[in-house]
């Protein structure tokens, strides 16, 4: 992406920068290692390497759950920009090269010691879940001094992924990005990334929404145990007081997307073949975000939402095999 084309951003994107090992597993197998069906489960080098000899055949492919929106939103036709730390090694090479290869404006030195670059062992069962091991690696380094205050200004988003918040320095990263966004009229979005995740940050996570927060992503499960409820019902009342707005996701149930007193219910968009769900939450903020950066209204950033997330669960792994900008210009022409 060329230098001119930073004078405005659409998106800048805080996340990890994981490559993605994918591979097709039975149930059983993951009885036997002792995962989570349907769950991120962080893990050590060595655990790592362990799972790893335990997969089937597997293909390699740069994800990460922000980097993946980044991706996507760059294939929509946004201007977007990624901050996260690679080990310069091979899979960092691959990783940044993706990236740009997208479109996405990538520029953060790799590490030259320490720990290599992160994966996630993504394991895909029959019916399309994923559960995913994720050694973070390099991931660990990213700091508050990664963030260039010029870039986030230039951003009308910045947008945060909740995993990062395992990690004080990430975390430090982010709260810089965000106050630097709003005291320079930018928004900040946040997905909440994991019921795990929110398990693990329930409390920081809410102060977060209520004092940093205009734009939230959250599943069903996310959302529920950010409110500790059983209720979807229950956690949209409580939601809709502390956020401006709130896109809610339930699977093929649809979503919902709250602002104030409107409430969009969106259908979901049957994929035309079911393979992976992986990255369909990814997928879903890029097409909201796309719409909502460009004007376009609370539904029509929800049709948008709906097609991107069908798209990429009818193909392997989470990023585009094919240009998304069509599905931009259906939805922006009103069809």
């Amino acid at each position: 992406m060329d230098d001119h084309k930073l004078d405005g951003i659409d998106v800048l994107g805080l996340g990890n920068a994981i490559v993605d090992i994918v591979s097709y597993a039975e149930d059983g197998l993951l009885d036997a290692l002792g995962l989570c069906k349907g769950t991120m489960t962080l893990v050590d080098h060595a655990r790592s390497e362990t799972l790893y000899a335990r997969m089937g055949p597997a293909h390699e492919v740069s994800g990460g759950s922000c980097a993946n929106t980044m991706a996507a939103l760059a294939s929509l036709g946004a201007r977007v920009a990624f901050v996260g730390r690679v080990r310069d090694d091979e899979l960092g090479r691959v990783f940044a090269h993706d990236l740009r290869a997208c479109g996405v404006h990538f520029e953060v030195p790799p590490s030259t010691d320490g720990p290599p670059t992160a994966r996630c062992l993504v394991f895909v069962t029959p019916d399309a879940q994923r559960t995913m091991a994720t050694y973070l690696g390099a991931c660990v380094e990213l700091s508050p001094a990664d963030v260039d205050p010029e870039l986030v200004k230039r951003s009308r988003i910045v947008y945060l992924e909740g995993y990062l918040w395992d990690r004080p320095e990430a975390k430090q990263a982010c709260l810089k990005a965000a106050r630097i966004a709003r005291a320079n009229g930018g928004e900040v979005a946040l997905t909440l990334s994991d019921p795990f995740c929110v398990d693990r940050w329930r409390d920081e996570f809410r102060r977060l929404i209520a004092e940093e927060i205009d734009i939230l992503f959250a599943n069903e499960a996310e959302i529920t145990s950010l409110y500790g409820t059983g209720s979807f019902d229950e956690a949209l009342r409580q939601v809709r007081r502390e956020v401006r707005v709130a896109a809610l996701t339930r699977s093929a149930r649809g979503s919902v997307i709250l602002r104030g007193d409107e409430v969009q219910v969106i259908e979901a968009i049957p994929p035309r073949q079911l393979v992976d769900t992986t990255g369909a939450g990814d997928l879903y903020a890029a097409g909201f975000l796309r719409g909502y950066t460009a004007g376009l209204d609370l539904a029509a950033c929800g049709r948008l939402a709906s097609h991107c997330a069908s798209e990429i669960i009818a193909q392997w792994g989470a990023r585009a095999e094919k240009p998304l900008r069509p599905l931009w210009e259906r939805v922006a022409n009103g069809q």
